[in-house]
């Protein structure tokens, strides 16, 4: 992070166009049948609690694995695991949505199509993040962000995400004052391509735009336009309130203000409507 960085409204542009990605993402998902399970416990009070604690036992492994590879310059083996990692999420997701979007329509072979689409755009986006270093990663970023978010918005169930949201936050508490991230982010984001994005003399990893996103997509799917638009407002607002404070501390987590906001404003409103 510059020290010369003043938070201003400009710095929720990318947030916004993430998070409105998210939405049209859920909304294209939204009249899919097939459910994607991706949590290891059936959703109950045990088992939400423990698909939040498998979250967050994955996010500090993933973690603290690329801190050990940065300490030790394997930057080889990190662009490696990264670049397999996004290869893989981005045509998952390509996967998803377009079969989605191409079954909206009297398609011809949309199988085909849609495994031929989903490699030219996962081709496309490993080329613009690994072989360019121009402003067309930072929007791939984003929109990966937002896709994923979605995804997982309309994958995981509503306790389970609600808990998985509120132990992030606060591992991500721990993980950038003592823990695996905040070492990371001092050694510099930028070495680890396609899991942050800078604009402004901001940056700020992609995990924090799919949690953003991974709850204003499920407020759509679940509650409806106005819960998700609320608990948009509320990301926005805890996403300020973050950036005022990084500008005296230099280093702030991400995800508390956004998601207690969030999740505040959006429950409030389905509450009182």
């Amino acid at each position: 992070m510059s020290d010369k960085f003043e938070a201003g409204l400009i710095h929720l542009a990318p947030i916004s166009a993430s998070l409105i990605f998210g939405v049209l993402c859920a909304f294209l998902v939204s009249t899919v049948e097939e459910f994607y399970r991706i949590t290891p416990f059936p959703e109950g009070t045990l088992g939400s609690f423990g698909n939040a604690f498998y979250f967050v036992v994955l996010a500090g492994v993933g973690a603290s694995l690329l801190y050990f590879l940065l300490k030790r310059k394997s930057h080889k083996l990190i662009n490696l695991i990264t670049g397999f990692a996004l290869t893989a999420a981005i045509f998952m997701l390509s996967i998803v949505y377009l079969s989605a979007a191409f079954s909206r329509f009297d398609v011809p072979y949309i199988e085909i199509l849609t495994l031929v689409s989903s490699v030219l755009v996962t081709a496309l986006a490993d080329f613009a993040i690994f072989k360019t270093r121009s402003k067309v990663c930072d929007i791939i970023v984003l929109c990966v962000g937002g896709a994923l978010g979605a995804f997982l918005g309309f994958s995981i169930p509503t306790l389970s995400l609600t808990l998985i949201l509120g132990f992030l936050s606060i591992y991500d508490v721990f993980a950038v004052y003592h823990g695996p991230v905040g070492k990371i982010a001092r050694s510099g984001l930028e070495q680890l391509r396609g899991l942050s994005f800078s604009f402004r003399d901001l940056q700020m990893g992609l995990g924090d735009l799919t949690f953003y996103s991974m709850l204003s997509g499920h407020m759509l799917l679940n509650f409806g336009v106005i819960s998700c638009s609320a608990a948009m407002m509320g990301i926005l607002l805890g996403c300020l309130l973050s950036f005022k404070l990084l500008e005296k501390k230099g280093m702030f987590p991400g995800l508390p203000f956004p998601v207690i906001f969030g999740l505040a404003m959006g429950y409030l409103v389905l509450l009182i409507s």
